[in-house]
């Protein structure tokens, strides 16, 4: 069992260091091209929008809490609320509505 737990940590740093690496080895130069320049500056945006829109809608097995959860964030992160605020409004929004939506 510990030869695989080391070989499985041997296989994630080894991954870890490839991804961090071949950048540097394909892209020696500085990138002048304007359209790259734009595609790498929103690649984390959209990977991190990728990753965190399914999980809120599945963090809950209520659908319709889900949808009251992201439009109380929307409305709040549009008008520039802090970020635990959002956090903490769109969890309670979810939450009461999780609670009243079956008393309808």
């Amino acid at each position: 069992m510990t030869t695989r737990i080391l070989f499985s940590i041997a296989v994630m740093a080894l991954t870890t260091y490839l991804i961090r690496m071949v950048p540097f080895v394909f892209f020696r130069r500085k990138i002048r091209n304007r359209f790259i320049q734009n595609l790498l500056y929103y690649i984390p945006y959209a990977v991190l929008s990728a990753m965190t829109i399914p999980a809120i809608f599945y963090a809950t097995n209520d659908l319709p809490s889900a949808i009251a959860g992201t439009v109380i964030a929307v409305i709040l992160a549009f008008f520039g609320c802090p970020l635990i605020v959002v956090a903490l409004a769109a969890s309670a929004a979810a939450y009461l509505a999780m609670l009243l939506l079956p008393l309808l």
